[in-house]
């Protein structure tokens, strides 16, 4: 199974907290062609993790679809979901989630397993692996042996076990110093070139989003903008990122004081009033939050 495209259309993702009702995803639409390498940028709880989760069949969409190639996501029953998490996708976390009583080489094995390839074909396909994320001489080092962008490259290596056609990474860099985060985006651009996978990469850094063929930003819920990387770096010259997340943020402020006086002149009622400002205030704190990420005092 080679060179999927990936289609998505009027994705909407609501999560419910007790009466209230939160929208991560607000109707988004994008496509991937097989073989590009997309950044998805935002900020914090604009939907960038919601929209890989079910790409990746870890999360079901409200509504909308979601197609990989001929396989529509969102339509597959909960065992389908688990065969094409197998078999079609291959998911890198910013928490690595590999097994501390492992080495790299089993932990690389590890989802071969569990979809029954032969001994033989799994330790070929291990040191193969391997020797494409640099670490033949680490195999039978364990995770705690490891550094941290060695660590990451073993989860790259197992995301890849099963050779999938499209891998998602989520934050690939973001615990990694620069030299590291440098290293693993080189690799993934390695693997999207010479082994062809499609490769959707959420960042919130924007150089490391500069390595892929575009970059979409999501703010809201929807995709805002799509650039190139050359386009992205003039439109970062001319409006830096922070000024933007505070522009964003006043205008939130203004939405909210809008709402009150919509509230108290009865133009809205208790429970719309209630949701639509958890949700403006959600998204206002995720952006003071990424804010004070990157080390800038609101």
């Amino acid at each position: 199974m080679k060179d999927l495209d990936v289609d998505i259309k009027d994705l909407i993702k609501v999560y419910r907290l007790g009466k209230v009702e939160v929208q991560a995803l607000r109707g988004l639409s994008m496509n991937v062609k097989a073989g590009e390498l997309i950044s998805i940028i935002g900020p914090s709880g604009s939907g960038k993790t919601t929209l890989l989760n079910i790409v990746g069949g870890l999360d079901q969409a409200t509504g909308g679809f979601v197609q990989v190639g001929n396989i529509q996501v969102t339509a597959l029953s909960t065992t389908q979901l688990v065969e094409y998490r197998r078999s079609t996708v291959g998911h890198i976390f910013q928490t690595l989630n590999l097994i501390p009583t492992l080495t790299a080489a089993e932990n690389t094995e590890l989802s071969m397993i569990a979809s029954g390839v032969s001994r033989r074909k799994r330790v070929e396909r291990v040191n193969e692996l391997l020797e494409i994320v640099g670490l033949t001489d680490r195999a039978h080092h364990k995770p705690e042996e490891l550094s941290g962008g060695e660590q990451q490259r073993v989860a790259m290596a197992a995301a890849l076990a099963n050779d999938a056609p499209v891998l998602l990474a989520d934050e690939p860099t973001g615990e990694l110093d620069t030299v590291n985060s440098k290293i693993i985006v080189d690799y993934l651009v390695k693997v999207n070139k010479e082994l062809g996978k499609t490769i959707i990469m959420v960042t919130h850094d924007p150089i490391v989003a500069r390595v892929a063929d575009r970059i979409l930003r999501i703010e809201d819920g929807i995709i805002k903008l799509a650039l190139t990387p050359t386009e992205a770096i003039e439109e970062e010259k001319a409006v830096p990122y922070v000024d933007q997340l505070r522009a964003r943020i006043t205008e939130i402020e203004t939405q909210l004081q809008q709402l009150d006086q919509d509230f108290k002149a009865g133009k809205i009622g208790g429970d719309e009033y209630v949701e639509k400002r958890q949700s403006l205030k959600q998204i206002r704190d995720s952006l003071r939050e990424e804010l004070h990420r990157m080390g800038v005092v609101t």
